[in-house]
């Protein structure tokens, strides 16, 4: 299982905006791919609503993990687009 620890960069977290280009990052990954905050249980990264239930915030740590072949890609990808402002996703 590969898995990347992040801090989201977006001072406004993953909502609206921000958490739809996550998503829409996350569906062009090619890869099935999970997001969960540090304390909480992980939700798929493709699904809007999964995505928008985290309530994370700017700041806080959340974990990106994948289990599929060339996965490692893709979360370095979403990593640093958590980490960046959106228009780098």
């Amino acid at each position: 299982m590969a898995e990347r620890r992040v801090n989201i960069g977006w001072a406004e977290g993953l909502h609206a905006r921000p958490a739809s280009i996550f998503v829409r990052a996350a569906m062009a990954a090619g890869v099935p791919v999970t997001i969960a905050k540090a304390d909480g249980g992980p939700v798929n990264a493709a699904s809007m609503l999964a995505v928008l239930s985290l309530g994370a915030k700017g700041g806080e740590e959340v974990v990106l993990a994948s289990a599929a072949e060339g996965a490692d890609a893709a979360l370095d990808r979403l990593a640093k687009g958590l980490d960046e402002l959106p228009e780098t996703v």
